[in-house]
């Protein structure tokens, strides 16, 4: 269901007139969005609260189903969709990219305790857990053998089988487990830098240069003063904008 605001059609204007800033996401993928006694909240809601204050609008977050939000934002009901969408060739055709608001990757996770694994090198003949279908299993194979790659349903079981010892790492995805190392519920560590690299970044339609501009500007400045850092480290205990971080 479409969150307060979203099926107004909003202005075509993102001149200095416009007083809301309208931006969409699933709600549906926590700690980024997601709802909580009906509010949204998350990193992504809270960037963009950040964002809006800067380019002196306000702020209204609203939920879009996935599959459809590039064509919400065409059809105007929105903004901009500033929900954790990957910058691809495909949806740059359709839609145009703000500067990357943060990166991700695939990264290696080990237990907390172990110092036997520092790098992807280290990953030679150990045994690594991956989630079933997913791309991480092509990258334990160039490391181990089929034998020593065990295959859970889930990253979050994978993660959680690190400290017990059943497997000596588990590749997924960076921000599937810096909120578990932040909550620090299962202990982990992540290990050098992920694997492959994925930015994330807003999406607005092909003919809003000008709030291209503002949006890229007022990032810029969140960065600057802090505020960024403040809302990364809220979520993430790190600044997850770098990619050395």
């Amino acid at each position: 269901m479409s969150g307060c605001g979203a099926k107004e059609k909003v202005s075509q204007s993102t001149s200095a007139e416009q007083k809301e800033f309208h931006y969409a996401m699933s709600g549906l993928f926590k700690p980024f969005n997601y709802k909580e006694n009906s509010e949204l909240k998350g990193f992504d809601v809270e960037i963009g609260k950040a964002l809006a204050k800067k380019m002196g609008m306000k702020a209204v977050p609203v939920t879009n189903p996935w599959e459809t939000i590039i064509q919400g934002l065409q059809a105007k009901k929105y903004d901009a969709i500033l929900g954790s969408m990957t910058i691809t060739d495909e949806r740059k055709k359709v839609v145009d990219f703000s500067n990357p608001y943060y990166r991700s990757g695939s990264q290696v996770f080990v237990s907390e305790n172990n110092t036997d694994i520092k790098s992807p090198d280290d990953l030679k003949g150990k045994r690594i857990g991956v989630a079933k279908g997913t791309p991480y299993k092509d990258l334990a194979l160039k490391y181990t053998s089929k034998e020593n790659i065990v295959e859970y349903d889930t990253d979050l079981v994978a993660l959680m089988d690190l400290p017990t010892k059943r497997i000596d790492a588990a590749i997924t995805d960076r921000m599937v487990g810096l909120p578990i190392i932040k909550a620090g519920t299962v202990k982990i560590k992540d290990i050098g830098k992920p694997m492959t690299h994925d930015d994330q970044a807003i999406a607005v339609r092909k003919e809003d240069k000008e709030l291209m501009d503002k949006l890229n500007k007022a990032m810029d400045e969140i960065i600057k003063d802090g505020t960024y850092d403040k809302i990364s480290d809220k979520y993430f205990g790190r600044n997850i904008l770098g990619t050395n971080n």
